[in-house]
C-alpha cells in the first residue's frame, strides 16, 4: 500500500518545484493545510497522489511550447490527453461527439481550438485536421467488449465491424493516420478486442495498420490495478512510422504488492478530508451523503439476483469491497445500480452498502482531485466508466516519448538537408 510518507515526499518536491501557495491553489486547499500535511500535524491523504504526480511531471504546454503535438480523437473527458500532456505534449485537435463529455472536457481543458463532433463528418482530413506528431484514439469499445457483445447477441444486433454505428469508426482512425502520417499513434480499447470473433477483428486491425498503412505496430494488455485499486485490463496498440526498436515489454509497471487499495480513493469519513466539491458528495462532517447508500429494496433485489444465479452455477452478482480491497472494473452502467463496486458499510461490513461517489470514481481512474465534474451523477458515472486509467496512459506516453523525439530529430535533419540541396 502507498504510504503517507510517499505523499508527503511528493508534497515537498512540488513545493520545491513551485511554491507552497501554488501547490495549495492547485490542490484547492489553503497554504496552512499544505504545511500541516508536510509536518505531519494532519493526515496527508493518498488520493492527493494523482494530482501531485501530474504537477511534478507536467511540462507547461498551454503557452504553445511543447516537446511534441498530438490529436485527441474520441476524446471522452480527456484521460488520454492528461497522460500525454504530463509528458510534454500539446493537443492541437480534439474530437468528441457526446455533448455531456464535451462539457466536462471543456471545463478541464480550456482550449483555443473548437472541439469537433462526429469524426465521420471530417471529410477533408488534410484541411480540417492540423499536422501532428502523435494520434491518440480511444475508439468506441462497446462493439468489442464482453458486455457489449453479449447484449447485442441477445438483441439479435450486429457487433464488431458489423456494427456500422460504432465498430467501423476504427476505419476513420485509419483514414486519418493514412492522410496525416503522424510519427506515432496510440489506440486504446477493451481487452476483448484481442479475442473478438475468434481473433479475426484484431487481425483485420493489425493488417490495416501494418500492411496498408506501413506502421510498425506493438500491443500490450495492461491491468490498471498496478496503479489504482481497480482490476481493469485494456489493450494498448502503439504504432510508429518506422521500426525504431520500440518494445512494449520493457515498460516497468509498479509491483502489485505495492499497489494502492481502495482506501486510497474513498472519502475519509472521519472529518479529516477537506472537501473539493462544495459538499456535493460529503456533508459538513465529512460523511458520504445518504443518497449513495442502497435502498432496502435495491439491496434485497441484488442479493436475491445473486442467489438465483449462484443456485444455477453462474458467477453473476454484486461486488462488495472494503478499504483494503481492489475493486472490479468500473463500467459505464455503474449509474444503474452500482452492483460491480459496492462499498461495505455497517457493523462488520454487513449493512446496506453504498455506491462510490463520482469523485471516488474519478480517483479510481487516476484523475486528480483538481479535475472538475460539472455534470450530473449519472453522466459522471458514464464518463468515468468509459475513460482510461490515467497513470497507465502517462506511463505508456513516457515510454513512447524517446522514440517520438528521435523521429522528430530525423524529420528536422531531413528538412535541413533538403534546404541545403535547394540552395
Amino acid at each position: 500500500m502507498l504510504s503517507e510518507g510517499k505523499v508527503v515526499n511528493m508534497l515537498d518536491e512540488a513545493c520545491d518545484k513551485y511554491t507552497r501557495n501554488a501547490v495549495a491553489k492547485k490542490l484547492g486547499r489553503v497554504p496552512k493545510t499544505i504545511t500541516r500535511w508536510r509536518t505531519g500535524q494532519t493526515h496527508a491523504p493518498a488520493y492527493l497522489l494523482p494530482a501531485l504526480q501530474d504537477m511534478l511531471s507536467k511540462v507547461p504546454a498551454e503557452s504553445g511550447q511543447a516537446d511534441f503535438t498530438f490529436v485527441d480523437l474520441f476524446a471522452g473527458i480527456g484521460g488520454i490527453r492528461l497522460g500525454f500532456e504530463a509528458n510534454g505534449g500539446r493537443c492541437v485537435f480534439t474530437s468528441e461527439w457526446n455533448e455531456y463529455s464535451k462539457k466536462t472536457y471543456e471545463q478541464n481543458f480550456p482550449v483555443a481550438h473548437e472541439i469537433v463532433g462526429d469524426i465521420v463528418k471530417v471529410l477533408d482530413v488534410q484541411r480540417q485536421i492540423p499536422d501532428h506528431d502523435v494520434l491518440l484514439a480511444g475508439f468506441p469499445c462497446q462493439p468489442f467488449s464482453i458486455a457489449g457483445v453479449s447484449k447485442k447477441n441477445a438483441l439479435g444486433r450486429p457487433h464488431g465491424f458489423e456494427c456500422t454505428t460504432q465498430g467501423t469508426l476504427f476505419f476513420d482512425v485509419a483514414r486519418i493516420i493514412g492522410a496525416k502520417k503522424p510519427k506515432a499513434f496510440l489506440l486504446e480499447n477493451v481487452k476483448n478486442l484481442r479475442s473478438h470473433d475468434g481473433g479475426n477483428t484484431f487481425r483485420v486491425i493489425l493488417d490495416v495498420l501494418e500492411k496498408e498503412l506501413g506502421y510498425s505496430v506493438k500491443w500490450r494488455i495492461i491491468d490498471g490495478k498496478h496503479f489504482v485499486p481497480q482490476h481493469r485490463e485494456r489493450i494498448l496498440i502503439v504504432g510508429f512510422r518506422e521500426d525504431n526498436g520500440f518494445d512494449f515489454d520493457t515498460i516497468k509497471l509498479p509491483e502489485l504488492a505495492m499497489a494502492p487499495r481502495l482506501d486510497s480513493v474513498l472519502h475519509r469519513e472521519d472529518g479529516s478530508e477537506l472537501d473539493v466539491d462544495d459538499h456535493r458528495y460529503i456533508d459538513e462532517k465529512g460523511n458520504v451523503h445518504s443518497k449513495y447508500t442502497l435502498s432496502d429494496k435495491l439491496w434485497k433485489y441484488l442479493k436475491d439476483y445473486a442467489e438465483k444465479h449462484r443456485a444455477k452455477g453462474n458467477g453473476f452478482g454484486f461486488g462488495r469491497v472494503g478499504r483494503e480491497d481492489t475493486s472490479r472494473t468500473l463500467s459505464a452502467r455503474y449509474y444503474k445500480d452500482g452492483s460491480e463496486i459496492l462499498v461495505k458499510r455497517g457493523t462488520n461490513g454487513n449493512g446496506r452498502p453504498r455506491r462510490l461517489t463520482p469523485r471516488e470514481c474519478a480517483r479510481l481512474m487516476g484523475f486528480p482531485d483538481t479535475f472538475k465534474i460539472p455534470v450530473s451523477d449519472t453522466q459522471a458515472y458514464r464518463q468515468f466508466g468509459n475513460s482510461v486509467v490515467v497513470p497507465v496512459i502517462r506511463t505508456v506516453a513516457a515510454h513512447m516519448k524517446p522514440y517520438i523525439m528521435a523521429l522528430a530529430r530525423e524529420d528536422e535533419e531531413s528538412k535541413r538537408q533538403r534546404k541545403l540541396v535547394l540552395r
